[in-house]
């Protein structure tokens, strides 16, 4: 493990003490908050002395020293002993007590991880595509670039007190698996004959007031990135809008100037960029070198297995890399969790089969470089750890942010639905369909769109309604959302169905796209033909509600059973 920086230790101490003023009285809470905030500390529902700490997995990659000490950490100061993957390539622990969250810090700084700026007005995680380096259809690897993007942009100026979060991701595929077209950048990777360059995308977002990003350059050399996304964040830092929250994401100043003018604004702001650039900047900017080839470990010969289950994981959880006879091995996490011991097994087995682990935004974790012949023997130590979740990147890996568990905004318990979802689906042949397996579910417990919601097949965020003076949990039902590069469609709003009643619902759409689609049509392209309002007769008997007295069960959250449901929404920090 390495020491801590001095820039760190000093961050930390001064949370210490912050701390210590706070329990004496002599601290000013809403400075706390600030500051807490600001190094990816948020506050627990009903729990003041508790917190919820983020931690950055930088462009998603984790080594196996980290994955032991995120282990250590989650096991010695959570209450409930798990980590949780974000959509965002990070790690959340959640009810750390607030005398344990600078020991926490201190750990996980130690094995290059940083909670720094993973939440507040700054630049959040740059997130990057897990199959950069090794897919088929990549012109290079972006890895490099997001990297020095990340190192460059941390703790920088422009980034401590934007107008509102700033959400960056970097793809080389065809395949959009970051996502750019929600974000506020989004970069891929682009030549011109042999040069280097990005496609370059602004002002993407969910939330709310969902946008699709917009094409800034259709080639900004390798060189120009730096200079370029600097210029972008000055603009926002400048004439973002600071007197409405609402409005203040860099979405809405694209749309407010348009592209054409925004565009033309961005190349003047470069051009001042590189006038005034540092020595610094200028080293900082320049392309960075392709990473040396992985080291590969020595690895007993055993392609396949016998053992329960390993045809259905190698059918659904392997990734071909263009290196040829290596595979990236998907590790489907359940509701994004995993416990002290998974990491531990993860951290052993990731050190015998693979080269290195990244993240991926679908709340799962990758091991890279796995040859064939291994990968026998790599599921049967999944399997025997508990890690072997066949399904990954299917309709059963259920997307969900952690709803009323923990967050103060969160309606609805998501965690609940998603597991009552996977424990009704997985008993439905139709979910093995070849046509209906790809479909993603996507879950938020309010309409801040931390799980994505408005981009899947079929996503729900929570809601709530009063019968008779009782508060019924619902989820929206939206359908038809996707993303292709340059693209974000946003699916369409069908009905709000209790939440009892909601893999009900889930099946019935399900059947009708089994028993109605024509050969070969996908499931977008079955909405468009049949429309999405067509499915609101389908839908609509699930939505009445019987009395209290007759069923209970319907007055209770999915995830909260035994108490009776009731919105207790608290001060948000996502957006602090």
């Amino acid at each position: 493990m390495a020491g801590l920086s001095a820039e760190v230790e000093a961050e930390i101490r001064h949370l210490e003490a912050m701390i210590a003023r706070l329990e004496a009285g002599e601290e000013d809470p809403e400075d706390f908050r600030v500051f807490r905030l600001k190094n990816g500390i948020y506050g627990i529902r009903g729990r003041p002395e508790h917190h919820m700490i983020r931690i950055k997995l930088p462009v998603g990659r984790v080594s196996t020293e980290a994955l032991r000490v995120l282990a250590d950490v989650a096991e010695r100061y959570t209450e409930n002993r798990l980590a949780h993957v974000t959509t965002r390539q990070a790690v959340q622990l959640h009810h750390v007590h607030r005398q344990d969250v600078p020991k926490v810090l201190r750990a996980v700084n130690t094995v290059g991880l940083t909670t720094r700026e993973a939440c507040g007005h700054s630049i959040r995680a740059i997130t990057c595509c897990p199959f950069a380096g090794v897919s088929p259809e990549e012109p290079f690897d972006v890895t490099p670039y997001a990297e020095v993007a990340y190192r460059y942009f941390l703790r920088h100026p422009v980034g401590q007190n934007l107008p509102r979060k700033f959400k960056i991701a970097f793809e080389g595929c065809a395949t959009d698996h970051a996502r750019t077209s929600i974000h506020d950048i989004g970069v891929v990777a682009a030549k011109e004959g042999e040069r280097r360059g990005f496609r370059l995308y602004v002002g993407g977002g969910l939330g709310a007031a969902p946008m699709s990003a917009e094409l800034l350059e259709p080639f900004t050399p390798e060189e120009e990135l730096l200079p370029t996304m600097l210029a972008i964040l000055r603009l926002f830092d400048r004439y973002g809008n600071r007197k409405v929250l609402t409005q203040a994401r860099l979405k809405f100043l694209v749309k407010r100037w348009g592209i054409a003018a925004f565009r033309e604004a961005v190349r003047e702001e470069r051009r001042l960029v590189k006038l005034t650039a540092s020595g610094e900047d200028l080293k900082a900017w320049q392309p960075p070198q392709d990473p040396p080839s992985p080291a590969l470990p020595s690895l007993p010969r055993k392609p396949f297995s016998f053992a329960p289950g390993f045809d259905e994981w190698r059918r659904t959880n392997l990734f071909r890399q263009k290196q040829a006879g290596f595979y990236t091995v998907l590790m489907r996490l359940p509701l994004g969790d995993i416990t002290p011991e998974g990491l531990r097994a993860l951290a052993e087995i990731a050190e015998t089969y693979a080269a290195e682990v990244r993240s991926a935004i679908s709340q799962n974790l990758l091991l890279r470089f796995v040859p064939e012949e291994a990968l026998g023997g790599l599921y049967e130590s999944l399997l025997q750890a508990g890690l072997a979740h066949p399904q990954a990147h299917t309709l059963l890996d259920i997307t969900r942010c952690p709803g009323a568990d923990t967050c103060n905004l969160a309606i609805t318990h998501s965690r609940g639905l998603a597991q009552a979802l996977e424990a009704h689906l997985s008993t439905l042949p139709l979910a093995r369909d070849p046509a209906v397996r790809p479909l993603s579910l996507k879950i938020s417990g309010c309409p801040n769109a931390c799980g994505q919601h408005h981009i899947a097949d079929i996503g729900f965020y929570g809601a709530s309604r009063k019968v008779e003076e009782r508060e019924v949990p619902h989820y929206t039902l939206l359908l038809g959302g996707g993303t292709r590069e340059g693209e974000a469609r946003f699916g369409q709003v069908v009905a709000r169905i209790p939440a009892r009643r909601t893999p009900e619902a889930v099946e019935r759409i399900l059947r009708r796209y089994q028993e109605e689609r024509q050969q070969g049509e996908s499931f977008q392209a079955f909405l468009d033909r049949v429309g999405v309002a067509s499915f609101k007769p389908l839908l609509e008997d699930l939505q009445s509600i019987p009395s209290y007295e007759e069923a209970p069960e319907y007055y209770q959250d999915l995830g909260a059973e035994g108490e009776a449901f009731r919105v207790r929404l608290g001060r948000g920090e996502c957006a602090v």
